[in-house]
């Protein structure tokens, strides 16, 4: 390779590296700052949702919930998913095939250098997880969520309220 090559491919790197770690899309609905957020939420939960930490691979109960019900955001409690979508990837996190319509939003996410696709609830912008192009049919994706920026609603129990 030569020197000019090489500089182009620094340089190539360099403006991938400086990007953002997310290319936001539409703004949420609803906009409280972090500190408001810290108070409401637990602290695992806050840092899924607001800091785009990731939780440990099998470490959500929700991956043995098998009832029917609805999965809500944990920030906002905006309905995110139907149970009837769940599957398991065997990921070690809760996995879906497709999302409520109008749930949620993307960016794409350049902190692995290479982008992935990240999705948010579109009420709160709250960091659910990654979406991937290996699920099973009808869709083909896999919705790949941390448990912690979930809440699962057993059918027939009321949905909360929507956070204002």
């Amino acid at each position: 390779m030569n020197r000019r090559k090489l500089l182009q491919s620094l340089a190539a790197l360099t403006t991938i590296l400086a990007l953002p770690a997310r290319a936001a899309s539409a703004k949420p609905k609803l906009a409280k700052s972090k500190d408001e957020w810290k108070q409401l939420l637990p602290p695992a939960a806050y840092a899924v949702l607001f800091e785009h930490d990731t939780e440990r691979p099998g470490s959500s109960a929700l991956n043995d919930e098998k009832r029917p019900g609805n999965y809500v955001c944990a920030a906002c409690n905006q309905p995110l998913f139907d149970a009837a979508h769940k599957y398991e990837s065997g990921t070690g996190w809760p996995s879906f095939y497709q999302p409520l319509p109008g749930a949620l939003g993307t960016a794409t996410d350049y902190k692995l250098i290479l982008p992935r696709t990240e999705y948010h609830c579109s009420h709160c912008g709250g960091h659910q997880g990654h979406v991937f192009d290996d699920g099973p049919k009808p869709t083909g994706k896999r919705y790949c969520n941390n448990g912690v920026a979930l809440r699962f609603v057993p059918q027939g129990e009321a949905l909360p309220a929507l956070r204002t």
